[in-house]
């Protein structure tokens, strides 16, 4: 046998014995590759979920605008875009940070370490989900957002908002009380209109500073004693019409793609409690495994962290 043949046989004998478990191919463990897959397949899934959401965002005549839709925070704050969002994005990405230490901490097999940076983890991973809990009830509870209902929109033209007394002067329409305290004008084919009311009770005919809107300008649906409404006002051409509501599609999406990477945090925060009390209990130590489940939920951590970035720049930045 020639030299040559010989060593292409020790070569292939060599291949052989690195997929037979003599060897950890690419250096990695059978545990590490799988959580690789998984999170491969769940980028997919991600990035198709982001796909759409793109396709409708630009294919939409108007959308949302970030500024207005997420200006609220906690303690009655209004009229701060972003201000809350980044404090949870902040945290979100403090708490890889804290990760990062915890898997270090294992290399260099110091429990309480561990232990210390993955309840760091544990804490930054709850907060998030905490403040994610508070945007969604004020969505839902305060401003109407729902799956199926968007009151987030902008102006596709030109007008200016009417007042009751504006829409008393128009002989074609009836008023009529609402039941609630409030009063409302009707038409010949039954159409409804109120007078223009942000979210916030605020009569936006009643400041002269948003009693005229040019196109591409955010609004809000009336909100009227409880209850969402159309608003009234006149094109530039003096046609009465009423405000529609935003695309559904957006409420859809922002609930569904937010709340699945949401229950990502919460069954990583759930992984997390249980992988820390196997530290605390000296669980690893005894299999001498390095602390590799800590290295694989820091995989599945960062990994979170990172979608959550492009969920960040769909939503809360275009």
């Amino acid at each position: 046998m020639a030299a040559t043949d010989e060593l292409v046989v020790l070569e292939e004998e060599k291949q052989e014995d690195l997929w037979s478990g003599g060897q950890r191919p690419f250096k990695a463990s059978y545990g590490k590759l799988m959580m690789w897959y998984f999170l491969l397949s769940d980028a997919f899934t991600f990035a198709g979920f982001l796909i759409a959401y793109g396709a409708l965002r630009f294919s939409s005549p108007t959308w949302p605008v970030p500024d207005f839709v997420f200006q609220t925070a906690p303690f009655g704050l209004h009229g701060l875009p972003l201000i809350f969002v980044t404090f949870m994005s902040f945290l979100l990405i403090l708490s890889s940070v804290t990760m990062v230490r915890a898997v270090q901490e294992g290399q260099r097999y110091n429990k309480r370490g561990v232990i210390f940076w993955m309840l760091l983890t544990i804490i930054g991973g709850a907060g998030f989900l905490g403040c994610q809990a508070w945007e969604w009830n004020n969505l839902i509870g305060t401003e109407g957002m729902t799956v199926w209902t968007n009151p987030f929109s902008a102006h596709t033209e030109e007008g200016t908002y009417l007042k009751n007394e504006d829409l008393a002067a128009i002989p074609a329409l009836t008023k009529k009380d609402d039941g609630h305290g409030g009063v409302y004008f009707e038409d010949a084919r039954g159409n409804h209109y109120y007078e223009k009311i942000d979210h916030y009770g605020t009569s936006f005919a009643k400041d002269e500073k948003l009693k005229s809107f040019k196109a591409g300008d955010p609004y809000l649906i009336t909100y009227h004693h409880g209850e969402y409404q159309y608003g009234a006002y006149k094109d530039t051409a003096g046609n009465l019409k009423m405000e529609s509501y935003g695309p559904k599609g957006f409420g859809a999406l922002f609930f569904i793609i937010t709340g699945f990477h949401g229950f990502h945090v919460f069954s990583g925060v759930a992984f997390l409690l249980i992988i820390l009390i196997n530290v605390a209990s000296g669980l690893y130590e005894k299999r001498k495994n390095e602390y590799e489940m800590v290295e694989k939920i820091g995989l599945y951590w960062h990994f979170v962290d990172l979608v959550w970035v492009f969920v960040f720049l769909a939503f809360y930045l275009l």
